[in-house]
């Protein structure tokens, strides 16, 4: 059983369709990352440089700039995992199904 699931793994991993697969889920992992993490950097420089730009009321209530812009980073960050999510299960799921299938498992 052991050696029938090295096979597999050994198969599957020198398939140059595991490999493009491999490189396109780990280069959209890291442009996702790169941008939320540009995202909180520029919010963490604001708060730190200009104070004064988030504590600005926004619209006639007590509510200053930097809530809605803090609860931007919030969904921003939900809305890239949902995306990331919806990405994995409608392309590298299907992907990596047929290549296992190919390969006997």
């Amino acid at each position: 059983m052991q050696d029938e699931q090295d096979r597999l793994v050994a198969a599957v991993a020198a398939d140059p369709r595991y490999e493009a697969l491999v490189a396109r889920r780990s280069r959209l992992g890291w442009t996702l990352s790169a941008v939320i993490f540009i995202a909180f950097v520029g919010y963490l420089l604001l708060i730190a440089f200009r104070p004064a730009l988030l504590a600005t009321p926004v619209g006639t209530g007590i509510t200053s700039l930097g809530i809605p812009l803090g609860l931007g980073l919030i969904l921003l960050a939900i809305a890239l995992t949902g995306f990331y999510v919806r990405q994995a299960n409608r392309h590298h799921d299907a992907q990596m199904a047929a290549i296992i299938r190919d390969h006997g498992a």
